[in-house]
């Protein structure tokens, strides 16, 4: 039979980026939990910052019958001269009957001692309990508390459980909290609880009480409130999707509204406004015409008819934090930029201070302008000014107290005290990109600057042996990495990592070997950076003992290769060229292959040399042009292959075949090791 099933457990108030972060592991989490107990079906789950709530439709009111089959040892094992030995025993003994209840099946192959039983379903009434006890228990959302005499913990204290399946409640015991059929709806509502007659009677109380239990339609109210005070005011309200969901978590009747500061304020940076609105009272930045104004919208959980004093209190509220906000950012201004201070405060130990991280990204930075001179439009004065200035902000105010404005201070301050805006620029963009969607540096100055102190990074904690593993990369390196490749491209910088850690080894501790592990890190990275088949990034990367890192070259090459890789011709071609790879599987590709033309005795290996000869010495436009030329060798090495005996009794003659085709496939190899692509 099925029944309606509801589930509310009554919190105080919830954190909301805690239940944010577990929200998508709540309603796996039940799932696992129906599965286990043969009672999976559809659900739907609903939160406010008073309370979850588990609501199925159709819920069975029994668990199905089950049969539990047991598998013992071999026939041949368990019964030995018609009598049953220890094993035999055992099993029956697991089974929980004689031994003369067992029956034999196959299993493997082989006949084994077997028994199985059917266990009744229990009333689904009878197991709720437990279940929720471990769905709840199973929810991390970080730090958690006890209260009063329980030595349980949960994010916040259960005031309330109500289990209802069908129109009655389910007898359950949660944190010392016994189910009963209530509620509580908003608390300007109804302070106290609200008895609930049935299921349908629930959803009913909570709309009459101004509870409004769908995220979702909590979220469209919000949107559309905005929509209506943009038209009513002729403005635009910044809707920042994580901070709407954090204001859709903590209201139950979320009312919308627009508040003012003072004018004044308006001289701090926009970000510096924004920054201490959102993270401190979770408020809507407002513009007008393109420009930030001195305005604001709060998404009030207030039930009342006149806003005027919500509306009054949040601006008196606002008021201090921009105070200091401004506070800071003129005691900054007069101290100036500087990074006095930075050699007492540690980077990581076995890399020195802060001060010493900046004089090795200063030395870094040098290297790579030299790369690019001749298209810089500023002199490594400017580039030193900016390496100089990147971390000044840090000793600054402003940053200590909001740590995600840094760089952006810098380029604030740095304008303000008249260095040049080429350097406030890099200053501002030397952490780009910060993720797969975020911009990169705007100018080479920034690129340069940017990749410096990516690259400092690196090499530094793989120097002292601070190698990320598994998910744990606590200082972005994977990051960086995607972010230094993909800065080289966009600036076509010559970037090839493997010179880069032989030019830069002097400046990092030398106690340790880490070229090779770097080098492997990257190309496990490359595999990111390109969503492609990722054989083809180890056929061009990865040659016998070689690396290639030279980053603009890799690049050429892993296109050239896939946009042929993807032909029929490649297909057709594989099979013969991976036949040429493994003729030469004891040759090195760094040994130049020289073929002596008086050796050929065969027309198709002078055929298939003249032809070769053609293609090697021809100056292709681009390296797509030239796999697709040495490819089309394929039908004269076929022709090859069938007519001449490679392995030849003459050593000489062996010899200049193998060179011939050792000749052609080394010109292949130079781009790619093509044996390495799986197709």
């Amino acid at each position: 039979m099925l029944k309606p099933l509801l589930i509310e457990i009554g919190v105080e108030e919830l954190p909301a980026v805690p239940l944010l972060k577990e929200l998508n592991e709540i309603e796996k989490k039940w799932s696992i939990l129906l599965d286990k107990n043969g009672l999976l079906g559809q659900f739907e789950f609903y939160y406010t910052p008073r309370r979850l709530v588990l609501w199925h439709r159709e819920f069975k009111t029994q668990q199905d019958d089950r049969v539990e089959e047991f598998y013992g040892a071999p026939v041949d094992m368990a019964i030995k001269d018609g009598v049953p030995t220890a094993a035999a025993i055992g099993f029956a003994k697991k089974c929980g009957v004689e031994f003369d209840q067992l029956s034999h099946a196959q299993k493997g192959g082989k006949e084994v001692l077997y028994f199985s039983r059917t266990v009744q379903g229990k009333p689904s009434s009878e197991i709720l309990g437990e279940m929720i006890d471990q769905w709840i228990k199973s929810l991390n959302f970080g730090k958690s508390m006890r209260w009063g005499s329980s030595t349980e913990s949960f994010i916040r204290p259960i005031r309330w459980v109500n289990v209802m399946l069908g129109e009655n409640v389910v007898d359950i015991e949660l944190y010392g909290v016994v189910s009963k059929a209530h509620t509580y709806v908003h608390r300007t509502s109804h302070f106290e609880a609200k008895p609930v007659h049935s299921i349908h009677h629930y959803f009913d109380l909570l709309k009459e009480g101004s509870v409004t239990l769908f995220p979702q339609e909590r979220r469209e109210h919000i949107l559309n409130s905005f929509k209506k005070l943009e038209v009513e005011h002729g403005i635009t309200i910044e809707i920042d999707e994580d901070l709407l969901d954090e204001v859709v978590a903590i209201t139950e009747h979320p009312t919308p509204l627009l508040g003012s500061f003072d004018e004044s304020f308006l001289q701090l940076p926009p970000e510096v406004i924004i920054t201490s609105m959102k993270e401190h009272q979770r408020y809507f930045p407002v513009f007008k015409n393109g420009k930030l104004i001195n305005a604001f919208v709060v998404v009030s959980n207030a039930l009342c008819d006149d806003f005027d004093k919500v509306i009054e209190g949040n601006e008196r509220v606002l008021r201090p934090r921009l105070s200091d906000g401004l506070f800071f950012y003129n005691n900054d201004l007069k101290k100036g930029l500087s990074t006095n201070g930075l050699e007492k405060v540690v980077f990581m130990k076995g890399l020195g201070t802060l001060a010493e991280k900046i004089t090795r990204e200063k030395s870094v930075a040098n290297v790579l302008f030299d790369l690019v001179a001749p298209r810089m439009n500023c002199d490594k004065t400017t580039l030193n000014r900016a390496m100089d200035l990147a971390k000044a902000d840090l000793m600054s105010e402003m940053v200590y107290e909001f740590t995600e404005l840094q760089g952006l201070m810098g380029h604030y301050y740095a304008l303000a005290l008249g260095e040049s805006t080429d350097v406030a620029i890099a200053i501002k963009e030397q952490y780009l990109p910060t993720g797969e969607e975020s911009a990169l540096p705007s100018t080479l100055l920034s690129a340069i600057v940017a990749m410096a102190i990516k690259l400092d990074t690196l090499i530094g904690m793989f120097s002292i042996g601070e190698i990320p593993t598994g998910s744990r990369d606590p200082f972005a390196l994977r990051r960086a990495v995607n972010g230094l490749v993909k800065i080289a491209l966009a600036y076509q910088i010559p970037l090839n990592f493997s010179t880069l850690l032989d030019v830069l080894k002097p400046i990092y501790p030398s106690s340790k070997d880490y070229k090779q592990n770097v080098q492997t890190f990257i190309i496990e990275r490359l595999m990111g950076v390109y969503p492609i088949n990722p054989s083809i990034i180890h056929a061009v990367v990865s040659k016998d003992t070689d690396v290639e890192l030279n980053i603009l070259a890799i690049d050429r090459k892993i296109s050239a290769v896939n946009g042929i890789a993807c032909s029929e011709k490649f297909i057709e071609a594989f099979a013969t060229f991976k036949r040429v790879s493994n003729i030469l599987k004891d040759e090195t590709m760094s040994t130049k292959f020289i073929v002596d033309p008086a050796l050929l005795q065969e027309e198709a290996e002078r055929l298939l040399y003249e032809a070769a000869s053609l293609v090697i010495m021809d100056q292709h436009t681009t390296l797509e042009e030239r796999l697709d030329a040495l490819f089309g060798l394929k039908d004269l090495l076929n022709s090859f292959f069938d007519n001449v005996m490679v392995n030849a009794e003459d050593l000489q003659v062996r010899a200049n075949r193998k060179a011939l085709v050792g000749m052609i496939y080394q010109e292949i190899y130079a781009i790619a090791d093509i044996k390495n692509i799986t197709l």
